[in-house]
């Protein structure tokens, strides 16, 4: 006996897809309109999966798009390509375990495929064990770093630079806040990094009331040389108090810029009067904060989670798009059941020049894995060769995959990026 039917469709109406949403995540009910709650995700970027006899007043599931582009491994810096920003996703209650989920990530994946443009989507994963099953892989790290007020930063080599550049506040509320916000992070963006259109930090700078119960609205410190933005950080401060002395803390969401910015961004976020406890989130694994702070045993804390999830949607146009970093000629047996079309056998051929081409091939596999593990090294962090130590992948030829590796690392880990 077959499940219910389920159809994929733009999700035309707001009202359903947010009565959705806060179904799912059942947080506080906004006083705003639908579209208020939809801004920076554009009308044709909303999808719905319809089923019959579902409830008229929701959807059985809904997800977003979010238009980005992802930095990716180009050579001597990064290059930027399209990105399809999977979010939003959400089945409701009543239509789980029914294949809605399913039906929405090939719907999205199809899409992703039939623009000529984009060849890789990517999240954030509420739940990570879902999303591996669909052909997303790790592919970056995110540390959450607790360094007490008044830390002591030590980069000798940076400070001449440091002292050229200054720092400005800014609240998300000051008029083209968002738009300094996204060129800035154009113009500063790191391997692995994602930047949105303009909507999306349109989206970032406004505070829904829910979001502010007892809160400060969210401040922008962007660091500045030769009157441009070279860097920012976005963060909030809370109240607290410990035997009668300030003690509060300052949470950052977002820290952007290069190694010189992100020091004197840094120094100034844990020099804040009232403070206890400066806490970074999305710093990246290779980041050099915790080499400032002189190691981790000398910070408060440091937290580590999952960051991107990347998808190759079109394999070998997604494997052609970013520079490699070693010659390889290595033959893949690709396991893609979500995306049929990227199922088989492919051989890599990279060059040295940082070129690869990838074709359909009829030879024996040097290597058996799934389309994750690929996704996983995509941006240069998920180690082919402690996968293959850890049994998620099958080598045949030995070395291949080492071989393979050494095509897709890079010198430095993929940076965190942004939730969106």
């Amino acid at each position: 006996m077959t499940g219910p039917q389920v159809r994929i469709l733009t999700g035309t109406d707001p009202e359903r897809l947010v009565a959705t949403d806060h179904t799912v995540w059942f947080d506080e009910v906004p006083g705003r309109s639908a579209e208020e709650q939809l801004i920076g995700l554009p009308d044709t970027h909303r999808f719905a999966a319809e089923v019959d006899g579902a409830d008229p007043g929701t959807y059985a599931g809904i997800y977003g798009v979010f238009p980005l582009t992802l930095s990716v491994p180009g050579g001597a810096r990064p290059r930027s390509i399209p990105c399809a920003g999977l979010t939003w996703v959400g089945v409701h209650p009543d239509h789980r375990r029914k294949g809605v989920l399913t039906a929405m990530i090939r719907d999205h994946l199809e899409r992703v495929r039939a623009e000529e443009r984009t060849h890789v989507s990517a999240l954030h994963a509420s739940e990570p064990g879902i999303y591996g099953r669909y052909g997303y892989g790790l592919a970056s790290l995110e540390l959450h770093v607790s360094l007490s007020r008044g830390a002591t930063l030590t980069a000798p080599h940076l400070d001449t630079e440091a002292a050229l550049i200054t720092t400005h506040l800014a609240s998300v509320a000051d008029p083209d806040v968002a738009k300094r916000l996204r060129e800035c992070h154009l113009a500063q963006a790191r391997l692995g990094e994602v930047v949105g259109a303009e909507g999306y930090y349109e989206r970032i700078c406004t505070e829904p009331p829910e979001r502010l119960r007892d809160k400060e609205p969210h401040r922008v410190l962007f660091a500045r040389r030769d009157g441009r933005d070279v860097g920012f950080a976005i963060f909030r401060r809370s109240h607290k108090w410990e035997k009668a002395r300030p003690a509060g803390e300052l949470e950052v969401m977002a820290l952007v810029g290069g190694p010189a910015a992100l020091l004197t961004l840094s120094r100034r976020l844990v020099d804040f009067d009232l403070m206890g406890t400066v806490k970074l989130r999305g710093v990246g694994a290779d980041d050099p904060v915790i080499h400032w702070a002189g190691g981790p045993r000398s910070t408060s804390d440091v937290e580590t989670y999952d960051s991107l999830w990347v998808r190759l949607v079109d394999l070998p146009e997604a494997l052609e798009a970013r520079a490699w970093s070693a010659p390889c000629d290595v033959v893949v047996e690709v396991e893609d059941a979500a995306a049929p079309w990227n199922h088989g056998v492919w051989r890599i051929r990279a060059g040295a020049a940082g070129e690869a081409e990838v074709a359909r091939a009829t030879e024996t596999a040097d290597v058996r894995l799934p389309v994750q593990a690929l996704g996983a090294a995509y941006l240069g962090g998920g180690n082919l060769v402690a996968m293959l130590r850890a049994g998620l992948i099958e080598e045949r030829r030995a070395g291949a995959a080492a071989e393979l590796w050494r095509g897709l690392r890079t010198d430095m880990a993929p940076a965190a990026a942004m939730p969106f």
